[in-house]
């Protein structure tokens, strides 16, 4: 590895410039008393690293356990290290606008309450959001509660709500999931536990909530004045966010890079899954804010991380950030042509020293490894052209055989331990992976296998990685633990279109007991003067919009005359109170039998 610049203390710097005041004690609460952020837990890094964490990652996590209020500029705040994301608050004339209001309500009403201890009671007369991702809206009922958001400006990036709602609703059980393990939250913080994700300490764990855009960026260039404070918006789309987008305060010469350009490698796709990003687009679009804002701006910040300061600082940082990503699409793309697969890509591609010895790009958060390999799926898939990967077994028959052929379960373990003691903890590993495969009663194969996954997990460099090795660790030893909150609660179900809502119930209905049914339900929805008609065929759902008027070419087994808030009753299994029924209430019946209820603590490490 690169010798790394200890000696540097610029981002100490930069992290502590501004400093107004810390949130004391930094726990926060939600309604029921139950703790939904901890950042005091995270005290023992004001120690030197220990030898069960990597010096660069434990640098990385001094930096992003800082907490509190800082003056990024005039009119300009941040709240740091109360969630995994930053809160960025811009005074105008009236109140303050509110740029990305953290994961959770809680959160974001404690990072709101904070300011205005320091800066005076004003309300929120803008909101913003970057993009698409939870943390960056999650929280927004914390700074806009029911009733108060009326004449405030929401604005988004088009597209934002249907991404949201897709990552968030469509795969948000297994995203969840696997979250846990991607930002460690359910692991003790302490030096030999979680110690921060890389992007910033962890997720919290409060109430998710929405409130929907009122106002869409739709091009480059479009200007907004929100309580006297002038905004230029640069679109971004299919960077670290299908909708995402960067935006300059002119008057105040400061620039929001939203999630583009952090203090780390970002992911081009993240462990916790997503549609894979475009790394040459994100490349690009940096490359274009270089210029598009070129001279606008003293100082740049970010929805993560610490800002930076001065023209030629950002200049030179974003430069960095968009050679890292072309260089990662570029040559990856170079080696594949060459008939290199993923996995040999990523075992032999190394960053310029240059961009090697940056801390900014290092990879805390995405990884080289990783994000390799995501380019090579965006291009070519899953599948590497060899065809004896295109019919293997599934991974618990394919475990069985293997252990057959190592001579037995203890004859594996046995190998495994060697090649652990050699320092092959890779193929430990997956050795050990299939003898749990093979049979997960094994407890002498899952503890070895949590022991490697301890040691992977420490002398990992990578945030996610460690927390990804320590939780499987965990597991191993204690069992799937529960998903954290469910990302499809009430507020978010409310902020659907009726498309996205029977799109959710589309993906849940088992397929297989519906093979043979054959069932057609309408609805007429009186409050948007809707009507979908819903066909149950062949074991997929699906549905189509007509004008209320237009009469169905066929009668349907049962017609709804209800509201979206009904729909949404019904969906939660509220039961027809107060809805209009027409024809056979009995096919409703079965339909609604046939959407599964969804699991929250599947396996991942054992079959």
């Amino acid at each position: 590895m690169t010798a790394l610049p200890f000696e540097d203390t610029t981002d100490f710097d930069n992290a502590d410039r501004g400093f107004v005041a810390a949130l004391t004690p930094a726990v926060i609460e939600d309604a029921a008393g139950r703790v939904v952020w901890d950042n005091d837990a995270y005290a023992f890094l004001d120690s030197a690293c220990p030898d069960t964490a990597h010096p660069s990652l434990w640098r990385q996590a001094q930096l992003c356990a800082r907490q509190g209020l800082y003056r990024v500029t005039e009119r300009v705040y941040q709240v740091r290290g109360l969630d995994l994301s930053n809160m960025t608050l811009i005074e105008g004339e009236r109140g303050v606008v509110v740029i990305d209001p953290l994961i959770s309500a809680e959160t974001a009403a404690a990072a709101l309450a904070l300011y205005r201890t320091h800066r005076g009671d004003r309300p929120v007369t803008g909101l913003v959001y970057t993009h698409s991702h939870g943390d960056h809206f999650g929280g927004s009922r914390g700074v806009l509660p029911h009733g108060t958001e009326e004449g405030v400006p929401v604005i988004a990036p088009a597209g934002f709500l249907e991404h949201a709602v897709s990552e968030n609703v469509y795969a948000g059980n297994a995203m969840t999931r696997r979250a846990v393990f991607m930002y460690g939250d359910r692991l003790p913080k302490a030096p030999d536990g979680q110690i921060g994700a890389g992007l910033g300490m962890t997720t919290s764990t409060g109430a998710i909530t929405l409130v929907p855009p009122t106002l869409d960026i739709t091009r480059t260039g479009q200007e907004e004045t929100v309580d006297g404070v002038r905004i230029v918006f640069q679109l971004t789309p299919g960077t670290e966010a299908p909708a995402e987008m960067n935006f300059l305060f002119p008057d105040l010469r400061a620039l929001c890079l939203a999630e583009n350009a952090t203090h780390n490698m970002h992911n081009i796709v993240t462990l916790r899954g997503a549609v894979v990003r475009d790394a040459r687009i994100w490349s690009r679009y940096l490359d274009e804010a270089i210029e598009y804002f070129d001279g606008r701006y003293d100082v740049a910040f970010a929805s993560h991380h610490w800002p930076t300061w001065g023209h030629d600082n950002v200049v030179a940082f974003l430069a960095e950030q968009r050679d890292l990503y072309a260089y990662l699409h570029d040559q990856t793309l170079r080696r594949l042509n060459d008939g290199l697969t993923g996995p040999e890509i990523a075992e032999e591609l190394q960053l310029p020293p240059a961009l090697e010895r940056r801390w900014h790009t290092r990879g805390y958060y995405g990884s080289l490894s990783h994000n390799v390999r995501a380019v090579y799926q965006r291009y070519l898939g899953w599948f590497d052209g060899n065809p004896a990967h295109l019919w293997e077994h599934p991974p618990t028959a394919q475990a069985q055989r293997y252990v057959e052929v190592a001579g037995g379960a203890e004859a594996a373990r046995s190998k495994a331990r060697a090649y652990a003691d050699a320092g092959d903890l890779r193929f430990a590993a997956t050795l050990l992976n299939h003898v749990v495969f093979a049979d997960p009663s094994d407890t002498a194969a899952k503890e070895a296998l949590a022991d490697v996954y301890r040691r992977l997990g420490h002398g990992a460099e990578n945030g996610t990685w460690r927390n990804f090795y320590l939780s499987a660790a965990a597991e191993l030893r204690d069992g799937p633990a529960g998903a954290r909150l469910d990302s499809t609660n009430p507020e978010m179900a409310v902020a659907l279109t009726v498309e996205m809502l029977l799109d959710s119930v589309a993906i849940r209905i088992d397929g297989p007991r519906a093979w043979d049914e054959d069932l057609t339900v309408d609805l007429v929805l009186t409050d948007s003067e809707q009507r979908h008609r819903l066909t149950l065929r062949h074991g997929a759902l699906t549905h189509r919009s007509s004008a209320p008027n237009r009469a169905a070419r066929s009668a349907a087994g049962v017609t709804l005359t209800l509201t979206k808030p009904q729909l949404l009753g019904l969906l939660a299994g509220q039961g027809l109170d107060g809805i209009g029924v027409e024809g056979d209430p009995q096919v409703l019946t079965r339909l609604l039998a046939l959407v599964t209820a969804v699991d929250k603590a599947f396996p991942i490490v054992t079959p």
